[in-house]
């Protein structure tokens, strides 16, 4: 299979890396930007988001070029395969790159397709913005006070995969090293086990730390919080605990603060454009970003904690069908939004398309293009605010106007024109 075969546009050029320490990109006024629609409502609200990503860029004198890649159910009917090389070489070559949701399939070889290409490009930041857009119904009374980015380790813990199934020579095998080579022998049941093992190093912690602390100067975010179960897990949520403090101590200087350091010496007045990292135990800040949610801005932390971490938080923004979420590593962007694939809805031109999106406009901002991804912003909640909704928040809310999925999509392009 060559490049030819996925679509390469003649009109554009390719994003290529200024700065391999920073990350910074080269960014032509057209690029060429891969998009993978995805499975079941992918083939519905990657077309929508393509489409007003397109008039977002028009608008402020820029175009994309799209590259159309296939994973998930369009490979397998295109090459036969879930996940092609060319697919995986394509997004690592053009550097950003969008895509709508996969459904892994059963035998498929891949634990999960969406994680099979973040482990592939080393994609090790998993972002989640979390804000509310007026208009979209909430079960919180304050919806507005959410205004919270999440970092969440993307190839350790639990999506490292290290684990053995109950009732295998394997699982035996390291449950006997476990009791008899060191030591914890009166710790597992007796009878059938499955064992796993969650590995947090200091290279995994630190990088993605050191993103969350960069995310919180060059956005005037006041706050970093290390979000673990370190008082438990000693050695592995702990130590992540750790290795984020060294992280600040050590390569910051005077712009980041720890939270002792701002008690002991400014008496917890935090001087302007500074950063306080802090840490809060998990379980605890689920309750806080219910109670306190106004005093969080950016979240730092591991896999597990990161996915249950962000979902609560979406749920107070109106869920995760409106979700967007990114994924960073070495110069690269894979934008994608948190929902599934739903497939008794796919082709009914019925979803709502917020999150991919919104997803998409991580992606603008990414590009430099702040400007293109402040008016994708504003045009979706202008949009949604006026009661002009697809049928998830038409149900939620009195009167307004229902739109199809393609429908609502025009609304925002709309919307864009006016506010441009």
């Amino acid at each position: 299979m060559s490049y030819d075969q996925i679509d390469v546009p003649e009109d554009g050029e390719q994003i290529t890396l200024v700065d391999e320490e920073t990350g910074e990109l080269n960014v032509p006024e057209t690029p060429i930007i891969p998009i993978i629609y995805g499975d079941g409502i992918g083939s519905d609200v990657g077309p929508a988001a393509q489409k007003v990503l397109d008039a977002a860029a028009e608008a402020t004198g820029r175009s994309i070029a799209w590259m159309r890649l296939y994973a998930g159910g369009s490979a397998r009917e295109k090459y036969d395969e879930n996940l092609p090389q060319e697919t995986v070489d394509a997004i690592r070559e053009h550097r950003v790159a969008i895509k709508g949701p996969l459904t892994t399939p059963v035998g498929a070889g891949f634990r999960s397709l969406n994680v099979a290409l973040r482990k592939k490009l080393d994609l090790y930041a998993n972002v989640r913005p979390t804000y509310h857009l007026d208009g979209v119904p909430s079960p919180v009374k304050n919806p507005s006070a959410m205004d919270m980015i999440t970092f969440r380790e993307n190839t350790e813990d639990v999506y490292a995969g290290i684990e053995w199934e109950a009732g295998t020579d394997e699982v035996q095998e390291v449950k006997e090293f476990v009791e008899d080579e060191m030591g914890f022998d009166n710790t597992i049941h007796d009878g059938p086990v499955g064992i796993g093992v969650k590995p947090i190093t200091e290279f995994g912690s630190k990088r993605l730390i050191r993103e969350a602390i960069d995310y919180a100067i060059a956005n005037d975010r006041p706050t970093v919080t290390l979000v673990h179960k370190g008082n438990i897990m000693k050695f592995t949520e702990g130590a992540f605990r750790d290795w984020g403090y060294e992280v600040a101590e050590e390569e910051y200087g005077e712009d980041v603060l720890t939270e002792d350091e701002l008690w002991e010496e400014y008496d917890g007045e935090q001087p302007e454009g500074t950063v306080v990292v802090q840490d809060r135990i998990a379980d605890n800040m689920l309750q806080q970003i219910l109670t306190r949610t106004d005093e969080y801005d950016v979240i730092a932390t591991m896999n597990l904690n990161g996915d249950y971490m962000s979902d609560a938080a979406g749920a107070q923004i109106g869920g995760l069908g409106i979700a967007p979420g990114a994924n960073f590593g070495h110069g690269r962007c894979l934008a994608e939004p948190v929902h599934g694939s739903a497939p008794k809805y796919a082709g009914e031109d019925k979803v709502n398309p917020t999150a991919m999106i919104l997803s998409g406009r991580e992606m603008l901002d990414y590009l430099g293009w702040s400007d293109a991804a402040d008016l994708v912003r504003d045009a979706v909640e202008q949009t949604i605010s006026e009661g002009t909704v697809t049928y998830d928040l038409h149900r939620q809310i009195e009167g307004g106007e229902k739109l199809a999925t393609s429908e609502f999509a025009e609304a925002v392009v709309d919307k864009i024109d006016e506010l441009a």
